[in-house]
């Protein structure tokens, strides 16, 4: 799936500090699962490792271009949507001190509702320690999030 994946140049998996591949099929159609993920203020309600998602100008759905402010893994992080496909691929990169990461996510569609991917490259010097200090943190969250995207699906679209 990384062939999928527009990476830039800067965050090529080959050349990353962190590289991480979750997966996980769905039974929710590509529109609601992505729904729920476009729809980036509500992270916190059901993905714990997610906190104070604000999405600058007046839209409640991340779209291409979009600039947001948020915290993971207790780290204050900009983030800018660079890749932008309705019920399709969806990624951004992020900047805090010591990271640099591009985090994207693929939604294909299959009989019984949708596969997805998320990936995501880090590099800089924190990433290296939390490379070293804590090899599968951000393996086991991303999980989580997709199990937890997964539910939310299941619920239906996301309120307005």
């Amino acid at each position: 799936m990384a062939d999928m994946i527009r990476w830039p140049a800067e965050h090529d998996p080959t050349d990353a500090g962190v590289y991480v591949v979750n997966e996980l099929s769905m039974e929710a159609p590509p529109a609601v699962v992505w729904a729920w993920l476009a729809r980036a203020p509500l992270w916190p309600e059901w993905y714990p490792n997610s906190k104070d998602v604000v999405l600058q100008g007046p839209d409640k759905n991340l779209k291409y271009g979009t600039q947001f402010r948020w915290n993971t893994f207790g780290v204050n992080i900009a983030s800018t949507v660079l890749e932008f496909e309705p019920y399709e691929s969806l990624a951004w990169d992020s900047q805090a001190f010591g990271i640099n990461a591009y985090h994207a996510w693929l939604i294909e569609k299959t009989e019984t509702g949708c596969h997805v991917t998320t990936e995501e490259t880090q590099s800089g010097i924190m990433a290296r320690l939390q490379k070293l200090f804590m090899p599968n943190r951000m393996q086991q969250q991303h999980q989580i999030w997709l199990e937890r995207l997964a539910e939310m699906a299941k619920t239906g679209l996301p309120p307005d």
